[in-house]
């Protein structure tokens, strides 16, 4: 029995309007999904099988999880939940965090686990045919970004919503990069998906520079309540393939 959720519309078009903006899904597209177990991945899982019903173009999607076996997180519970989606599923564990140990040099963990994580998701990729990787970062997380570069780099850079991959084999798309986080928090919680409690242990226990600009931009959200849409247009010249690699 397949537990599909329809999103709420006001979601299901800031996703299509990014879609059709960047140019995310083409014909006959392999899309592998990145499912952590937070609400964000598991909310455009359940909005990409959703769209897999009506949209004009036709796509194929399958679901990665990369197990990094930190202690207290668990997400091999989300193989059952795919199982009733009907979706192929790929599992990928890897010691991450022991790793990071013994050669991690100048980088934070959340940065080492982000690298090791996505060479994981561009090689099940490859071995499994999938020409597109979609990623479930959104609008609070390209705006924490950018805070991030201008404040410690002294760039102007963010995650981009759609681009190639180094090697030109691989197509990374971002379909929640119009969507806000209280969207994605609102969608899981009202369909009860199963998501996995700080489904990252490591950056819960480790003071971020991502959690303080997020505490900044919710301060200041309190008394500008267009912040957002400010940030979105400030940021759409880095959004694209043109733009700074992240």
């Amino acid at each position: 029995m397949h537990r599909y959720s329809k999103p709420p519309k006001s979601l299901l078009r800031k996703v299509g309007r990014a879609i059709a903006d960047y140019d995310l899904i083409r014909e006959g597209d392999r899309i592998l999904l990145g499912v952590s177990g937070g609400k964000d991945s598991l909310s455009l899982l359940q909005i990409l099988a959703h769209l897999q019903t009506y949209a004009p173009v036709k796509f194929e999607l399958g679901i990665l999880t990369v197990d990094p076996e930190v202690e207290g997180f668990d997400p091999s519970t989300l193989t059952d939940y795919y199982d009733q989606l009907g979706l192929p599923w790929h599992y990928a564990r890897q010691p991450i965090m022991e790793e990071a140990k013994q050669r991690m040099s100048g980088d934070s963990f959340c940065a080492y686990c982000a690298r090791m994580k996505r060479g994981i998701m561009y090689s099940t990729c490859r071995e499994h045919d999938y020409n597109v990787l979609a990623l479930a970062q959104h609008l609070d997380d390209l705006a924490e970004s950018f805070l991030m570069s201008a404040f410690h780099g002294g760039q102007l850079r963010t995650m981009k919503a759609h681009y190639l991959n180094d090697a030109g084999n691989i197509r990374i798309i971002r379909p929640l990069v119009y969507a806000r986080e209280t969207q994605t928090a609102a969608f899981a919680a009202d369909a009860n998906l199963p998501v996995i409690p700080d489904s990252c242990p490591a950056c819960f226990t480790m003071p971020t520079q991502r959690e303080h600009m997020k505490q900044l931009l919710a301060q200041e959200e309190k008394t500008n309540r267009q912040l957002f849409s400010s940030l979105l247009h400030a940021m759409r010249p880095l959004m694209t393939e043109g733009g700074i690699p992240d």
